[in-house]
């Protein structure tokens, strides 16, 4: 076989690479879109049209992707559940002690809040709105999310009761999840790597008061 027939042969691969390319940045850019204006004017008052004009395509575009509106709302808050719980399971298995275990909870956990504000508001108001095998599957997710940081509290703090874990974790989450509020104050703003310093200290100081 000749290098032109390599070429040739390799070809249609890296078309579909690039085709596979485009069309996960379009899905994150739909996604992106949709968060904003769900949180802005809640999941009833957006429709599809307004979703794919945001990200630049025609709204019947939309259904390349989506079979509806309650499709792209499973997707964000599916999405965002996946990353949060990949990121704990990540942390398990790389952290050396269980206080270096909580640091990097706390910071993927800010990370998370700081970069997808839009995110946390449509989880805290639209989580009705997801079909029954959607919310199931996100509180699924969610719950295994804990279960990391029951863990690792755990470890930091034996003896506690798992139920008094589970307090001090979702209150921690409530704390780093102020970043609708926190990070957009009006009038002169703290830079994020301000914020995320004073969440970070603030979330520790709490999980292990």
């Amino acid at each position: 076989m000749t290098d032109a027939t390599l070429t040739d042969a390799a070809a249609p691969d890296a078309t579909l690479t690039e085709r596979g390319r485009r069309k996960a940045d379009r899905r994150r850019a739909l996604l992106a879109a949709a968060a904003t204006r769900f949180a802005e004017r809640g999941y009833a008052g957006v429709t599809i049209e307004e979703i794919g004009q945001a990200a630049g395509v025609s709204g019947p575009a939309v259904y390349r992707h989506f079979p509806g509106k309650a499709a792209v709302l499973a997707a964000i808050l599916l999405d965002a559940s996946r990353s949060l719980l990949d990121g704990a399971e990540r942390v398990a298995g790389e952290a050396s002690d269980p206080a270096g275990a909580l640091r990097a909870l706390i910071a993927h956990h800010v990370d998370f809040a700081l970069a997808e504000a839009d995110v946390i508001v449509v989880q805290d108001r639209e989580l009705a709105h997801l079909d029954p095998v959607a919310r199931h599957e996100v509180r699924a997710l969610q719950r295994r999310y804990v279960e990391h940081w029951v863990a690792t509290l755990g470890a930091l703090r034996p003896g506690e009761p798992e139920s008094e874990l589970r307090v001090r974790a979702h209150a921690a989450f409530g704390l780093m999840n102020s970043t609708p509020h926190s990070a957009r104050t009006p009038g002169r703003r703290p830079t994020r790597a301000v914020v995320r310093d004073l969440l970070e200290r603030m979330a520790w100081a709490s999980l292990l008061a």
